[in-house]
């Protein structure tokens, strides 16, 4: 398959909106065999918010050069690396301002490879996904052979994309095979134990209360004490623990959370923008339009105008070029 002839799509718009207000992505696999490989553009300023996901996904570097952050690590990438990404950790994309970066996504549901399979038959396969630690090493290098054998195992995934007939889900299957064999015998020396995981997990699960406490009350003033408060932390061990299980301050993530909510309003409201402001807990419109732009990449009117615009137009706000972001 030729690259030029790829169905590449902007990344911002494909990932976006499918973030939801714990970031956590919600991807539209289709629920029958969930697994899909994307194409997708990134560029500008802007870059996706932290997020998580549930589902396993490797990326392959196209071209660019950006990096990839990881909870509180941040890789530098190029052309030809592979990534390795598991589930449940916070991350994301950012790409260098006046540059473009492609990446080729693989995006799977394990339940791919189990169903029909004798229980724990397949899980071996999975090992370099669910125990990756904080010392695990995402990327793999160009230099190797394996991201250019990978490649072409996802491509050929793709071409069997939708898997409609049994011989088209039993040829994605094998390649899938084929392909986390290569990762499981590259990372055999990285391997840790499920321990990792369910550590994981609790560390999360532990963050529950905060998130239902911003979307309750994300308009009013809130602490650090009352974050840590709802988790039952000491402000300094909820400041560490937020940091190390999301990779961003708690600050970072309440602000980009309230900005969300702005976007939300101001695209499917007509209150004043002084009203909006007040209502995600800005202490005033000046200070709430420069952390907008900030984010967002424009003014909140610029915005709101830009997403008129569009719907005048008949074409879909997500088709404009402007993401929503927490």
């Amino acid at each position: 398959m030729r690259h030029d002839r790829f169905p590449w799509k902007n990344g911002y718009l494909f990932v976006e909106p499918g973030i939801n207000a714990d970031g956590v992505r919600i991807y539209p696999f289709d629920a029958s065999f969930p697994i899909d490989v994307s194409f997708v553009t990134v560029s500008g300023r802007r870059h996706t918010r932290m997020n998580r996901h549930e589902f396993f996904e490797v990326l392959y570097i196209h071209s660019g050069s950006p990096d990839v952050q990881v909870l509180n690590r941040t890789f530098r990438v190029k052309k030809g690396d592979l990534v390795v990404i598991g589930p449940n950790l916070y991350h994301r994309i950012m790409n260098r301002p006046q540059s473009e970066v492609r990446l080729i996504s693989l995006n799977f549901q394990p339940d791919i490879l189990r169903a029909g399979e004798p229980e724990g038959e397949e899980e071996p396969y999975f090992t370099p996904f669910v125990c990756q630690d904080s010392k695990f090493p995402h990327v793999i290098p160009a230099s190797g052979v394996l991201p250019r054998e990978a490649l072409q195992l996802i491509l050929r995934v793709h071409a069997e994309l939708p898997a409609s007939t049994r011989l088209r889900r039993l040829a994605v299957k094998t390649y899938m095979k084929m392909l986390l064999l290569l990762l499981l015998k590259y990372y055999t020396d990285y391997l840790g134990t499920r321990d990792i995981v369910e550590r994981k997990q609790r560390d999360i699960q532990r963050l529950q209360p905060l998130f239902r406490l911003l979307e309750e009350r994300y308009g009013e003033h809130l602490e650090v004490a009352d974050a840590a408060r709802g988790c039952a932390m000491s402000s300094s061990h909820f400041m560490r623990f937020f940091k190390q299980t999301t990779g961003q301050s708690f600050r970072a993530y309440l602000t980009s959370f309230r900005i969300a909510k702005a976007q939300v309003m101001l695209s499917n409201t007509d209150k004043p923008i002084a009203e909006i402001s007040e209502r995600v807990a800005f202490c005033s419109q000046s200070y709430f339009g420069e952390v907008f732009r900030t984010l967002v990449g424009m003014t909140p009117l610029a915005y709101r105008r830009r997403l008129g615009a569009a719907a005048g137009a008949g074409v879909p706000a997500q088709a404009t070029g402007t993401r929503l972001l927490s």
